[in-house]
Protein backbone atom coordinates (compact mmCIF):
# COMPACT_ATOMS: atom_id res chain seq x y z
CA UNK A 1 0.00 0.00 0.00
CA UNK A 2 3.00 2.21 0.08
CA UNK A 3 2.83 3.13 -3.67
CA UNK A 4 -1.09 4.59 -2.93
CA UNK A 5 -0.94 8.64 -2.23
CA UNK A 6 -3.33 8.11 0.62
CA UNK A 7 -4.99 5.19 2.58
CA UNK A 8 -7.52 3.94 0.51
CA UNK A 9 -10.21 1.42 1.70
CA UNK A 10 -9.91 -2.06 -0.41
CA UNK A 11 -12.32 -3.99 0.94
CA UNK A 12 -16.29 -4.58 -0.23
CA UNK A 13 -18.34 -1.56 1.00
CA UNK A 14 -21.61 -3.21 2.33
CA UNK A 15 -24.48 -0.97 4.12
CA UNK A 16 -21.86 1.29 5.69
CA UNK A 17 -19.33 -1.40 6.66
CA UNK A 18 -15.43 -2.05 5.11
CA UNK A 19 -15.35 -6.01 4.88
CA UNK A 20 -13.64 -8.59 3.50
CA UNK A 21 -14.79 -11.26 0.64
CA UNK A 22 -16.04 -14.28 2.65
CA UNK A 23 -13.75 -16.30 0.11
CA UNK A 24 -10.49 -14.60 0.70
CA UNK A 25 -9.93 -13.79 -2.78
CA UNK A 26 -8.49 -10.49 -3.72
CA UNK A 27 -7.67 -8.63 -7.26
CA UNK A 28 -4.62 -7.27 -7.65
CA UNK A 29 -4.26 -3.66 -9.20
CA UNK A 30 -1.78 -3.29 -11.80
CA UNK A 31 -0.21 0.07 -12.45
CA UNK A 32 0.04 0.39 -16.38
CA UNK A 33 3.07 2.50 -16.50
CA UNK A 34 5.12 0.00 -14.89
CA UNK A 35 2.83 -3.15 -14.55
CA UNK A 36 3.42 -3.24 -10.72
CA UNK A 37 0.74 -4.59 -8.45
CA UNK A 38 -0.14 -1.66 -6.32
CA UNK A 39 -2.85 -2.93 -4.27
CA UNK A 40 -5.33 -6.01 -4.48
CA UNK A 41 -9.09 -5.46 -3.47
CA UNK A 42 -11.68 -7.81 -2.23
CA UNK A 43 -13.42 -9.64 -4.58
CA UNK A 44 -16.91 -10.31 -4.36
CA UNK A 45 -19.07 -13.48 -4.40
CA UNK A 46 -22.74 -13.31 -5.83
CA UNK A 47 -23.61 -13.98 -2.28
CA UNK A 48 -22.05 -10.99 -1.57
CA UNK A 49 -23.65 -8.74 -3.75
CA UNK A 50 -26.64 -9.80 -3.03
CA UNK A 51 -25.97 -8.44 0.50
CA UNK A 52 -25.73 -5.44 -0.90
CA UNK A 53 -28.92 -5.60 -2.67
CA UNK A 54 -30.50 -6.26 1.05
CA UNK A 55 -28.57 -2.82 2.31
CA UNK A 56 -29.49 -1.32 -0.53
CA UNK A 57 -33.35 -2.54 -0.34
CA UNK A 58 -33.66 -1.62 3.56
CA UNK A 59 -32.40 1.99 3.23
CA UNK A 60 -34.48 2.55 0.50
CA UNK A 61 -37.61 3.49 2.21
CA UNK A 62 -35.85 6.31 4.81
CA UNK A 63 -33.71 7.94 2.39
CA UNK A 64 -36.53 8.24 -0.15
CA UNK A 65 -38.41 9.95 2.38
CA UNK A 66 -34.91 12.24 3.32
CA UNK A 67 -36.03 16.04 2.15
CA UNK A 68 -34.38 16.99 -0.75
CA UNK A 69 -32.93 19.58 0.67
CA UNK A 70 -30.95 17.52 3.23
CA UNK A 71 -29.80 14.86 0.66
CA UNK A 72 -28.54 17.88 -1.61
CA UNK A 73 -26.36 19.25 1.49
CA UNK A 74 -24.81 15.53 2.00
CA UNK A 75 -24.14 15.68 -1.81
CA UNK A 76 -22.83 19.49 -1.57
CA UNK A 77 -20.46 18.09 1.42
CA UNK A 78 -19.29 15.25 -0.87
CA UNK A 79 -18.60 18.16 -3.38
CA UNK A 80 -16.32 20.09 -1.01
CA UNK A 81 -14.48 16.79 0.22
CA UNK A 82 -13.64 15.55 -3.16
CA UNK A 83 -12.30 19.50 -3.44
CA UNK A 84 -10.04 19.26 -0.39
CA UNK A 85 -8.58 15.43 -1.15
CA UNK A 86 -8.75 16.39 -5.30
CA UNK A 87 -4.62 15.97 -5.19
CA UNK A 88 -4.64 12.91 -3.24
CA UNK A 89 -7.22 11.39 -5.99
CA UNK A 90 -5.75 12.13 -9.28
CA UNK A 91 -2.66 10.62 -8.33
CA UNK A 92 -4.84 7.66 -7.32
CA UNK A 93 -6.30 7.49 -10.59
CA UNK A 94 -2.71 8.31 -12.77
CA UNK A 95 -1.37 5.19 -10.19
CA UNK A 96 -4.30 2.92 -11.08
CA UNK A 97 -5.41 3.80 -14.77
CA UNK A 98 -2.38 5.39 -16.02
CA UNK A 99 -3.90 8.43 -17.76
CA UNK A 100 -1.35 11.94 -17.64
CA UNK A 101 -1.68 13.49 -14.31
CA UNK A 102 -3.16 16.42 -15.96
CA UNK A 103 -5.62 14.41 -17.56
CA UNK A 104 -6.45 13.34 -14.14
CA UNK A 105 -7.10 16.26 -11.92
CA UNK A 106 -9.67 17.55 -14.85
CA UNK A 107 -11.70 14.20 -14.35
CA UNK A 108 -11.57 14.60 -10.63
CA UNK A 109 -12.86 18.53 -10.97
CA UNK A 110 -15.06 17.23 -13.61
CA UNK A 111 -16.41 14.23 -11.27
CA UNK A 112 -16.96 16.43 -8.21
CA UNK A 113 -19.06 19.00 -10.33
CA UNK A 114 -21.68 16.31 -10.57
CA UNK A 115 -22.18 16.34 -6.55
CA UNK A 116 -22.46 19.61 -6.78
CA UNK A 117 -25.12 20.05 -9.98
CA UNK A 118 -26.87 17.53 -8.49
CA UNK A 119 -27.17 18.79 -4.91
CA UNK A 120 -28.66 21.84 -6.53
CA UNK A 121 -31.12 19.62 -8.78
CA UNK A 122 -32.69 17.31 -5.70
CA UNK A 123 -34.61 20.19 -4.93
CA UNK A 124 -35.88 21.06 -8.20
CA UNK A 125 -38.09 17.41 -8.58
CA UNK A 126 -41.15 19.50 -9.77
CA UNK A 127 -44.34 17.71 -10.77
CA UNK A 128 -47.26 18.99 -12.96
CA UNK A 129 -50.79 20.20 -12.90
CA UNK A 130 -53.04 20.66 -15.86
CA UNK A 131 -56.64 20.06 -16.71
CA UNK A 132 -57.90 17.09 -18.98
CA UNK A 133 -58.79 18.72 -22.43
CA UNK A 134 -62.70 17.60 -21.66
CA UNK A 135 -62.72 19.16 -18.23
CA UNK A 136 -63.45 16.58 -16.62
CA UNK A 137 -60.48 16.01 -14.56
CA UNK A 138 -57.19 17.31 -13.32
CA UNK A 139 -54.19 15.59 -14.50
CA UNK A 140 -51.40 15.77 -11.63
CA UNK A 141 -47.88 14.15 -12.61
CA UNK A 142 -45.50 13.58 -9.63
CA UNK A 143 -42.24 11.95 -9.71
CA UNK A 144 -40.94 9.59 -7.38
CA UNK A 145 -37.41 7.69 -6.68
CA UNK A 146 -37.45 4.49 -9.34
CA UNK A 147 -35.67 2.48 -6.65
CA UNK A 148 -32.71 0.16 -5.68
CA UNK A 149 -29.98 1.11 -8.74
CA UNK A 150 -27.54 -0.95 -10.13
CA UNK A 151 -24.61 1.23 -11.38
CA UNK A 152 -21.68 -0.63 -13.66
CA UNK A 153 -19.19 1.65 -14.76
CA UNK A 154 -15.60 1.20 -16.46
CA UNK A 155 -12.11 1.72 -15.97
CA UNK A 156 -11.18 4.90 -18.02
CA UNK A 157 -12.70 7.39 -15.75
CA UNK A 158 -13.02 5.75 -12.59
CA UNK A 159 -14.14 8.89 -10.49
CA UNK A 160 -15.95 10.83 -13.18
CA UNK A 161 -18.59 7.25 -14.26
CA UNK A 162 -19.19 7.10 -10.24
CA UNK A 163 -20.28 10.60 -9.28
CA UNK A 164 -22.20 10.48 -12.35
CA UNK A 165 -24.06 7.87 -11.97
CA UNK A 166 -24.25 7.80 -7.96
CA UNK A 167 -25.07 11.25 -7.55
CA UNK A 168 -28.08 11.98 -9.52
CA UNK A 169 -29.40 8.54 -8.12
CA UNK A 170 -28.70 10.17 -4.66
CA UNK A 171 -31.23 13.67 -5.98
CA UNK A 172 -33.63 11.31 -6.63
CA UNK A 173 -33.92 9.50 -3.50
CA UNK A 174 -32.46 6.10 -4.47
CA UNK A 175 -30.28 3.91 -2.82
CA UNK A 176 -27.58 1.88 -5.30
CA UNK A 177 -24.88 -0.88 -5.28
CA UNK A 178 -21.47 0.19 -7.50
CA UNK A 179 -20.11 -2.38 -9.32
CA UNK A 180 -16.60 -0.53 -10.98
CA UNK A 181 -14.16 -1.98 -13.39
CA UNK A 182 -11.64 -4.53 -11.35
CA UNK A 183 -8.53 -2.29 -13.61
CA UNK A 184 -9.61 0.70 -11.54
CA UNK A 185 -11.41 -0.10 -8.41
CA UNK A 186 -9.48 2.05 -5.98
CA UNK A 187 -10.99 5.39 -7.16
CA UNK A 188 -14.40 3.54 -6.45
CA UNK A 189 -13.44 2.60 -3.11
CA UNK A 190 -12.02 6.07 -2.41
CA UNK A 191 -15.19 8.29 -3.39
CA UNK A 192 -17.13 5.74 -1.38
CA UNK A 193 -15.64 6.72 1.78
CA UNK A 194 -15.89 10.54 0.96
CA UNK A 195 -19.49 10.15 0.54
CA UNK A 196 -19.95 8.23 4.16
CA UNK A 197 -17.95 11.15 5.17
CA UNK A 198 -20.28 13.59 4.43
CA UNK A 199 -23.20 11.76 5.90
CA UNK A 200 -24.69 9.78 3.65
CA UNK A 201 -26.48 6.65 5.58
CA UNK A 202 -25.36 3.08 5.75
CA UNK A 203 -26.74 0.89 3.24
CA UNK A 204 -27.47 4.39 0.57
CA UNK A 205 -24.32 3.59 -1.08
CA UNK A 206 -22.72 0.46 -1.61
CA UNK A 207 -19.87 -0.68 -3.87
CA UNK A 208 -18.69 -4.47 -4.46
CA UNK A 209 -15.56 -5.33 -6.78
CA UNK A 210 -15.51 -9.25 -8.82
CA UNK A 211 -13.78 -10.96 -11.09
CA UNK A 212 -17.13 -12.51 -12.05
CA UNK A 213 -19.09 -9.37 -13.62
CA UNK A 214 -21.07 -11.36 -15.10
CA UNK A 215 -22.68 -13.77 -12.80
CA UNK A 216 -22.94 -10.85 -10.69
CA UNK A 217 -24.61 -8.85 -12.64
CA UNK A 218 -27.11 -11.51 -13.47
CA UNK A 219 -28.01 -12.54 -9.24
CA UNK A 220 -28.53 -9.03 -9.01
CA UNK A 221 -30.79 -7.88 -11.95
CA UNK A 222 -33.10 -11.24 -11.16
CA UNK A 223 -33.70 -9.66 -7.75
CA UNK A 224 -36.97 -8.06 -8.06
CA UNK A 225 -36.00 -5.34 -5.83
CA UNK A 226 -33.65 -4.00 -8.42
CA UNK A 227 -35.61 -1.43 -10.38
CA UNK A 228 -32.72 0.36 -12.31
CA UNK A 229 -30.09 -0.20 -14.04
CA UNK A 230 -27.50 1.99 -15.03
CA UNK A 231 -24.55 0.74 -17.48
CA UNK A 232 -21.26 2.29 -18.90
CA UNK A 233 -19.25 0.45 -21.16
CA UNK A 234 -18.86 -1.56 -24.80
CA UNK A 235 -22.00 -1.76 -26.82
CA UNK A 236 -21.17 -5.80 -26.66
CA UNK A 237 -21.64 -6.10 -23.39
CA UNK A 238 -24.41 -3.57 -22.61
CA UNK A 239 -26.46 -6.03 -25.75
CA UNK A 240 -26.04 -8.74 -22.81
CA UNK A 241 -27.02 -6.55 -19.91
CA UNK A 242 -30.25 -5.40 -21.71
CA UNK A 243 -31.22 -8.88 -22.78
CA UNK A 244 -30.87 -9.96 -19.03
CA UNK A 245 -32.29 -6.75 -17.70
CA UNK A 246 -35.62 -7.65 -20.06
CA UNK A 247 -35.85 -10.64 -17.79
CA UNK A 248 -37.48 -8.30 -14.57
CA UNK A 249 -38.13 -5.29 -17.19
CA UNK A 250 -35.41 -3.71 -15.50
CA UNK A 251 -35.12 0.71 -16.31
CA UNK A 252 -32.26 0.90 -18.12
CA UNK A 253 -29.70 3.51 -18.47
CA UNK A 254 -26.75 2.90 -21.40
CA UNK A 255 -23.87 4.51 -22.43
CA UNK A 256 -22.56 2.66 -24.87
CA UNK A 257 -19.73 2.64 -27.33
CA UNK A 258 -18.59 5.93 -29.96
CA UNK A 259 -17.12 6.20 -33.13
CA UNK A 260 -16.91 9.97 -33.19
CA UNK A 261 -16.24 11.88 -36.31
CA UNK A 262 -14.52 14.90 -36.30
CA UNK A 263 -14.94 17.06 -39.74
CA UNK A 264 -12.88 19.82 -40.60
CA UNK A 265 -13.97 22.21 -43.30
CA UNK A 266 -11.95 24.06 -45.24
CA UNK A 267 -13.03 27.85 -43.97
CA UNK A 268 -11.79 26.48 -40.13
CA UNK A 269 -9.47 28.47 -37.92
CA UNK A 270 -6.67 25.91 -38.07
CA UNK A 271 -5.26 26.50 -35.20
CA UNK A 272 -8.68 26.16 -33.15
CA UNK A 273 -9.38 22.97 -35.37
CA UNK A 274 -5.76 21.37 -34.60
CA UNK A 275 -6.44 22.53 -30.80
CA UNK A 276 -9.45 21.09 -30.60
CA UNK A 277 -8.64 18.07 -31.90
CA UNK A 278 -5.77 17.44 -29.99
CA UNK A 279 -8.38 17.50 -26.71
CA UNK A 280 -10.73 15.29 -28.57
CA UNK A 281 -8.65 13.25 -29.77
CA UNK A 282 -5.71 13.00 -26.36
CA UNK A 283 -7.94 13.77 -23.70
CA UNK A 284 -7.19 10.51 -21.23
CA UNK A 285 -5.21 9.12 -24.37
CA UNK A 286 -7.36 8.48 -26.60
CA UNK A 287 -9.38 6.06 -24.35
CA UNK A 288 -12.73 7.47 -23.84
CA UNK A 289 -16.08 6.84 -25.58
CA UNK A 290 -16.08 10.85 -26.73
CA UNK A 291 -12.42 10.44 -28.44
CA UNK A 292 -12.43 11.69 -31.80
CA UNK A 293 -11.94 8.79 -33.70
CA UNK A 294 -12.27 9.84 -37.59
CA UNK A 295 -11.27 12.36 -38.59
CA UNK A 296 -12.80 13.80 -42.16
CA UNK A 297 -11.07 16.80 -43.77
CA UNK A 298 -11.74 19.15 -46.57
CA UNK A 299 -9.40 18.67 -49.14
CA UNK A 300 -8.16 22.78 -49.26
CA UNK A 301 -7.23 22.07 -45.30
CA UNK A 302 -6.50 18.96 -45.51
CA UNK A 303 -2.67 18.89 -45.82
CA UNK A 304 -1.63 21.68 -43.49
CA UNK A 305 -4.05 20.34 -40.88
CA UNK A 306 -2.24 17.06 -41.19
CA UNK A 307 1.14 18.14 -40.63
CA UNK A 308 0.31 20.47 -37.66
CA UNK A 309 -1.67 17.78 -35.87
CA UNK A 310 1.22 15.46 -36.76
CA UNK A 311 3.81 17.81 -35.19
CA UNK A 312 1.84 18.25 -32.06
CA UNK A 313 0.99 14.82 -31.24
CA UNK A 314 4.67 13.80 -32.14
CA UNK A 315 5.82 16.50 -29.40
CA UNK A 316 3.85 14.83 -26.80
CA UNK A 317 5.72 13.54 -24.39
CA UNK A 318 5.06 9.76 -23.29
CA UNK A 319 5.94 8.59 -19.92
CA UNK A 320 4.59 7.52 -16.63
CA UNK A 321 0.52 9.18 -16.25
CA UNK A 322 2.22 9.95 -12.65
CA UNK A 323 4.67 12.52 -13.68
CA UNK A 324 3.86 16.01 -13.82
CA UNK A 325 5.97 16.29 -17.24
CA UNK A 326 3.87 13.51 -18.77
CA UNK A 327 1.48 14.16 -21.80
CA UNK A 328 0.33 10.69 -22.77
CA UNK A 329 0.45 7.69 -20.31
CA UNK A 330 0.25 4.54 -20.83
CA UNK A 331 -3.03 2.56 -22.45
CA UNK A 332 -5.01 0.34 -19.40
CA UNK A 333 -3.91 -3.03 -20.17
CA UNK A 334 -1.19 -4.91 -22.58
CA UNK A 335 -4.39 -6.40 -24.76
CA UNK A 336 -5.21 -2.49 -25.17
CA UNK A 337 -1.89 -2.12 -26.73
CA UNK A 338 -2.21 -4.73 -28.64
CA UNK A 339 -5.64 -3.64 -30.21
CA UNK A 340 -4.56 -0.53 -31.30
CA UNK A 341 -1.04 -2.20 -32.44
CA UNK A 342 -3.18 -4.41 -34.78
CA UNK A 343 -5.86 -1.75 -35.57
CA UNK A 344 -2.95 0.70 -37.17
CA UNK A 345 -0.90 -2.36 -38.88
CA UNK A 346 -4.18 -2.83 -40.82
CA UNK A 347 -4.60 0.17 -41.87
CA UNK A 348 -1.07 1.17 -42.97
CA UNK A 349 -1.42 -2.86 -44.94
CA UNK A 350 -4.42 -1.50 -46.62
CA UNK A 351 -2.82 1.99 -47.86
CA UNK A 352 -2.70 4.60 -44.94
CA UNK A 353 0.43 6.80 -44.05
CA UNK A 354 1.82 7.08 -41.40
CA UNK A 355 2.82 10.48 -40.54
CA UNK A 356 4.07 10.19 -37.04
CA UNK A 357 4.23 7.19 -34.64
CA UNK A 358 2.80 4.15 -35.62
CA UNK A 359 4.49 1.26 -33.50
CA UNK A 360 4.51 0.73 -29.57
CA UNK A 361 6.82 2.01 -27.12
CA UNK A 362 9.32 -1.30 -25.87
CA UNK A 363 9.30 -0.50 -22.18
CA UNK A 364 7.75 -1.60 -18.91
CA UNK A 365 4.02 -0.25 -18.85
CA UNK A 366 1.85 -0.17 -21.88
CA UNK A 367 2.94 2.20 -23.74
CA UNK A 368 2.04 3.17 -27.90
CA UNK A 369 3.18 6.29 -29.52
CA UNK A 370 0.69 8.79 -30.27
CA UNK A 371 0.16 7.81 -33.94
CA UNK A 372 -1.61 10.17 -37.21
CA UNK A 373 -2.04 7.93 -39.92
CA UNK A 374 -3.49 10.22 -43.77
CA UNK A 375 -5.37 9.18 -46.70
CA UNK A 376 -6.56 5.73 -44.36
CA UNK A 377 -8.60 3.68 -46.47
CA UNK A 378 -12.64 3.23 -46.04
CA UNK A 379 -11.57 -0.73 -45.77
CA UNK A 380 -9.87 -0.18 -42.71
CA UNK A 381 -10.71 -1.86 -39.46
CA UNK A 382 -10.30 1.38 -37.17
CA UNK A 383 -13.02 3.22 -38.88
CA UNK A 384 -15.69 0.77 -37.84
CA UNK A 385 -13.99 0.44 -34.31
CA UNK A 386 -13.68 2.42 -31.05
CA UNK A 387 -9.57 2.51 -31.08
CA UNK A 388 -9.29 3.43 -27.61
CA UNK A 389 -5.84 4.50 -27.74
CA UNK A 390 -4.02 7.78 -29.10
CA UNK A 391 -4.16 7.26 -32.89
CA UNK A 392 -5.98 10.33 -35.28
CA UNK A 393 -6.54 8.66 -38.86
CA UNK A 394 -7.39 10.92 -41.01
CA UNK A 395 -9.43 11.02 -44.20
CA UNK A 396 -9.80 13.42 -47.31
CA UNK A 397 -13.46 14.82 -48.41
CA UNK A 398 -14.63 17.31 -51.16
CA UNK A 399 -18.69 17.78 -50.37
CA UNK A 400 -20.43 18.94 -47.35
CA UNK A 401 -22.87 16.36 -48.30
CA UNK A 402 -19.59 13.64 -48.15
CA UNK A 403 -18.78 14.22 -44.93
CA UNK A 404 -22.20 13.67 -43.56
CA UNK A 405 -22.69 10.63 -45.37
CA UNK A 406 -19.26 9.31 -43.98
CA UNK A 407 -19.93 10.92 -40.67
CA UNK A 408 -23.39 8.57 -40.36
CA UNK A 409 -21.71 5.39 -41.64
CA UNK A 410 -21.55 3.72 -38.69
CA UNK A 411 -23.74 1.55 -35.83
CA UNK A 412 -22.52 4.44 -33.45
CA UNK A 413 -24.07 7.62 -32.68
CA UNK A 414 -22.39 9.15 -29.42
CA UNK A 415 -20.64 12.77 -30.54
CA UNK A 416 -19.21 14.59 -33.53
CA UNK A 417 -17.66 17.08 -34.06
CA UNK A 418 -17.39 20.14 -36.19
CA UNK A 419 -14.98 22.66 -37.30
CA UNK A 420 -16.05 25.74 -39.14
CA UNK A 421 -16.43 29.68 -39.53
CA UNK A 422 -19.71 29.38 -40.85
CA UNK A 423 -22.82 29.13 -38.24
CA UNK A 424 -25.18 28.12 -41.19
CA UNK A 425 -23.19 25.24 -42.21
CA UNK A 426 -22.55 24.38 -38.71
CA UNK A 427 -25.66 23.99 -37.46
CA UNK A 428 -26.68 22.45 -40.40
CA UNK A 429 -24.17 19.27 -40.39
CA UNK A 430 -25.57 19.48 -36.53
CA UNK A 431 -29.27 18.49 -37.11
CA UNK A 432 -27.90 16.19 -40.46
CA UNK A 433 -25.31 14.31 -38.13
CA UNK A 434 -26.69 11.10 -36.33
CA UNK A 435 -24.89 11.78 -32.93
CA UNK A 436 -26.55 12.67 -29.43
CA UNK A 437 -24.05 15.42 -28.59
CA UNK A 438 -22.15 18.11 -31.22
CA UNK A 439 -19.28 20.08 -30.68
CA UNK A 440 -19.10 23.09 -32.90
CA UNK A 441 -15.18 24.31 -33.02
CA UNK A 442 -14.31 22.72 -29.82
CA UNK A 443 -12.87 19.61 -28.79
CA UNK A 444 -14.60 18.78 -25.15
CA UNK A 445 -18.48 18.46 -25.30
CA UNK A 446 -18.80 17.07 -21.34
CA UNK A 447 -20.86 19.21 -18.63
CA UNK A 448 -22.64 18.06 -15.89
CA UNK A 449 -25.01 20.51 -16.89
CA UNK A 450 -25.85 18.99 -19.90
CA UNK A 451 -27.84 15.80 -21.32
CA UNK A 452 -24.50 13.28 -22.12
CA UNK A 453 -25.78 10.03 -24.16
CA UNK A 454 -25.99 9.13 -27.68
CA UNK A 455 -28.31 7.69 -30.33
CA UNK A 456 -28.11 4.30 -32.34
CA UNK A 457 -25.86 1.61 -30.99
CA UNK A 458 -24.27 4.49 -28.49
CA UNK A 459 -27.04 3.85 -25.55
CA UNK A 460 -29.83 4.92 -24.30
CA UNK A 461 -31.25 7.78 -21.44
CA UNK A 462 -28.94 10.98 -21.03
CA UNK A 463 -26.26 11.46 -17.82
CA UNK A 464 -26.04 14.93 -16.40
CA UNK A 465 -28.18 17.88 -16.57
CA UNK A 466 -32.03 17.67 -15.33
CA UNK A 467 -32.58 14.78 -17.69
CA UNK A 468 -30.07 12.65 -15.68
CA UNK A 469 -32.15 13.07 -12.39
CA UNK A 470 -35.48 12.16 -14.36
CA UNK A 471 -33.65 8.50 -15.37
CA UNK A 472 -33.53 7.57 -11.65
CA UNK A 473 -37.57 8.68 -11.24
CA UNK A 474 -40.58 7.15 -12.11
CA UNK A 475 -43.76 9.87 -13.21
CA UNK A 476 -46.86 8.81 -11.48
CA UNK A 477 -50.09 10.27 -13.14
CA UNK A 478 -52.99 11.06 -10.26
CA UNK A 479 -55.99 12.08 -11.88
CA UNK A 480 -58.45 13.47 -9.51
CA UNK A 481 -61.86 16.15 -9.82
CA UNK A 482 -62.27 18.38 -7.09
Amino acid sequence: MSDLPFDVPTDLFIAGQWRPSSNGQRIDVIDPSTERVIASVANATVEEALEAVDAAAAAAAAWAATPARQRGEILRRAFDLMVRDSEQLAELISLENGKALADARGEVAYAAEFFRWFSEEAVRINGDLSTSPSGSARIMVQYQPVGVSFLVTPWNFPAAMATRKIAPALAAGCTCILKPATETPLTAYAVASLLAEAGVPDGVVNVVTTSTAGKIANAVLDDPRVRKLSFTGSTEVGRVLLRKAADQVVNCSMELGGNAPFIVFDDADLDVAVEGAMVAKMRNGGEACTAANRFYVQRGIADAFSQRLAERMGALKVDEGRLATTHCGPLVNASSVSKVASLVDDAVTKGARILTGGKRIERAGYFYEPTVLMNVPASATLLQEEIFGPVAPIMVFDEESEAITQANDTEYGLVAYVFTRDLARALRVSENVESGMVAINRGLVSDPAAPFGGVKQSGLGREGAHHGLLEFMESKYISVNW
